[in-house]
């Protein structure tokens, strides 16, 4: 099973082994969710979400300035 997965402006297939959820992926990649924002074939979803066959994941940057 495979997923689509977008960081800024890399697009790349991945595969899923077993339960994969937006923490683990965030895990696997060393990225916080205190500094980025998860989205789920277009839709913001929680860290718990479960990633299936066919998602497209895209993990946005939070900047913070004044």
């Amino acid at each position: 099973m495979t997923f689509k997965l977008t960081i800024k402006d890399k697009v790349e297939e991945r595969e899923i082994d077993g339960d994969l959820t937006i923490k683990d992926l965030l895990d696997d990649l060393d990225l916080s969710s205190e500094t980025i924002v998860s989205k789920k074939n277009g839709e913001i979803v929680i860290e718990e979400s479960a990633i299936e066959n066919g998602d497209e994941i895209e993990f946005i940057q939070i900047i913070y300035g004044g």
